[in-house]
């Protein structure tokens, strides 16, 4: 199955979510991402039909390991990137809009060499 970017924001968001409260319901997801909760069952119906989430029979999702991969991968930019703009000067609250644009788009390549040249220079 192919992930489009809002499936992989929807993964990211149960990750994010679960860290905090722990177990989760699509409720939780759609306060978050600040969608309808309809908007977010269709999603993690397509999501667990796809093999990246779980629903258990209170309806509490889970991420599957191959959803909890792409989860981290993800968080992982997203977290990046938002902290290279606040770093750069950009307000905290476009660094958050424009990391979540830029984690979906940048190959893992890219990516990958902008994160040890980072690490380079703060080492």
């Amino acid at each position: 199955m192919k992930l489009y970017e809002s499936g992989e924001d929807y993964l990211e968001a149960v990750l994010v979510v679960q860290k905090k409260i722990g177990e989760v319901r699509s409720v939780d997801v759609a306060r978050y991402v600040g969608v309808s909760k309809p908007s977010v069952c269709h999603a993690v119906n397509v999501l667990c039909d796809g093999g990246f989430l779980t629903k258990d029979d209170r309806h509490f999702i889970s991420l599957t390991e191959e959803g909890r991969k792409v989860a981290e991968k993800i968080y992982e930019r997203h977290k990046f990137f938002k902290e290279q703009l606040i770093s750069a000067g950009v307000s905290p609250k476009v660094a958050e809009t424009e990391a979540c644009r830029i984690e979906h788009c940048i190959s893992d390549e890219s990516f990958l060499i902008l994160k040890q040249h980072h690490e380079k220079d703060k080492g």
